[in-house]
């Protein structure tokens, strides 16, 4: 995901989201089809409130349907479909509606609490606003208001690339999800993972689910599986860096009563600070803060300054034994666990700190 990477230090181009592509695609394929001529560019309006202007291709253009694409444009976002060829098929139909099918490529909703009901393609509502909206006025300008529109979104290579998302996770099978509240991609935003980790809880409460398993990434998760088997895996969400608004949706979402969280040793460095955005390029472990810690927790000066010789978190087992007993972790743990009981004080909450070899702790009360 796009917020996992290190941000570049110059200025940043913005792009333009799936959604927005499916439109001027949409935009196109039903203008070629009414009118029966092609076009190589089209403009539309974004819900932000500004006018793009597309480069298209006609891929096909008959009398009864119309084909176009174009390739998306993520700006300096490093979004896993830039550079990925989306394409609209459009065909009037009969019904009055504009309805949306699924091509190659665009992903199945095959599980409750999304917006988008199971056994629909995955596009959000504000791209399919954004797609209904353009076809009703080309209806309206060549007195076609009877007609509806049937609209299918294809992605090339949208299986593959749906394998860098959280989409299976959430229960979008067999492509990606045409997305964007903005039309406008923002660079290193974030935006995405964090709808993705309020899509995970929406699912596992939808599904039943009342107790998380939250994990950094995958490496931490299988591990915590193990330890707490009962926790069923649709219940299991990437928090990434984003503790903050992780532990803000678990407390938005009275549904949930009990969560377990895993967190490797240089977030918790962080963390234990009361850093909830752990993203390098935000917060960095602070080692005289780690130092006082240590001193808090019982260890003498000569033992505790050792701290500020360390280049980097993962390195403290260099002083302090990674074990249970071990004081510093405990404090360690305490400080992690204060900081995300106090934005989601309603939940019972266990943390476990994890090492890059797979060995835990948890707070031993």
């Amino acid at each position: 995901m796009s917020g996992l990477q290190n941000i570049p230090n110059k200025p940043l181009r913005s792009g333009y989201t799936t959604g927005a592509c499916a439109t001027a695609c949409t935009k196109a394929a039903l203008l070629s089809l009414v009118t029966q001529q092609s076009l190589t560019t089209v403009k539309v309006h974004l819900p932000v409130g500004t006018l793009a202007v597309f480069q298209v291709d006609t891929i096909r253009l008959t009398k009864t349907e119309a084909v176009y694409a174009t390739v998306k444009d993520a700006g300096d976002d490093p979004d896993v479909t830039h550079g990925a060829t989306i394409s609209v098929a459009v065909a009037l139909n009969t019904t009055g509606n504009v309805l949306f099918k699924r091509g190659e490529g665009v992903g199945l909703v095959t599980l409750p609490g999304l917006e988008i009901p199971v056994g629909e393609p995955a596009i959000n509502p504000v791209p399919r606003r954004m797609m209904t909206v353009v076809c009703e006025k080309i209806l309206s300008d060549y007195q076609l208001e009877t007609k509806g529109v049937t609209i299918t979104v294809a992605v090339k290579d949208g299986a593959a690339l749906a394998k860098r998302t959280l989409n299976s996770r959430l229960g979008i099978l067999h492509g990606i999800s045409i997305l964007g509240t903005t039309g406008i991609v923002t660079p290193f935003s974030a935006a995405s993972y964090i709808a993705s980790i309020q899509q995970g809880i929406d699912v596992a409460i939808a599904n039943g689910k009342t107790a998380l398993l939250l994990n950094s990434g995958a490496r931490s998760e299988k591990m915590l599986k193990a330890l707490v088997p009962e926790i069923d895996p649709i219940s299991c969400v990437h928090y990434g860096n984003w503790i903050q608004e992780t532990f803000e949706k678990i407390n938005a979402t009275p549904q949930v009563t009990k969560v377990v969280m895993g967190i490797m040793l240089g977030k918790a460095a962080k963390l234990a600070q009361g850093h909830t955005n752990t993203h390098s390029g935000k917060t960095t472990w602070d080692k005289n803060f780690i130092y006082e810690l240590a001193l808090e927790a019982g260890y003498s000066k000569p033992v505790a300054s050792q701290v500020l010789a360390l280049n980097m978190a993962g390195r403290l087992k260099e002083i302090f034994t990674f074990a249970e007993q071990e004081k510093f972790y405990q404090k360690l743990i305490e400080r992690c666990h204060y900081h995300c009981q106090n934005i989601a004080p309603n939940v019972a909450l266990q943390v476990y700190l994890i090492a890059n070899d797979g060995a835990h702790i948890t707070h031993a009360l």
